[in-house]
């Protein structure tokens, strides 16, 4: 977890320290979930089925618009 070196001087001072330490932690969580989501067999090969896709749609319409232009 993140640790804030500034040390804090009122009661409200401390509950949004623990607020914005508990947030971080949370974000935290969420990124490395993310990431281990994206990872995994199904959803990396479809990624990587998209990206082909996207690749091969881009190149064609280049290609068209360069056989069109002359």
């Amino acid at each position: 977890m993140a640790h804030v070196d500034t040390m804090p001087t009122a009661p409200g001072d401390v509950l949004a320290q623990g607020r914005l330490q508990k947030s971080i932690a949370t974000t935290l969580l969420v990124i490395a979930a993310a990431r281990a989501e994206r990872q995994a067999a199904p959803i990396h090969a479809a990624r990587q089925r998209l990206a082909e896709v996207y690749g091969a749609t881009r190149l064609r319409r280049r290609l068209e618009r360069e056989t069109a232009a002359g």
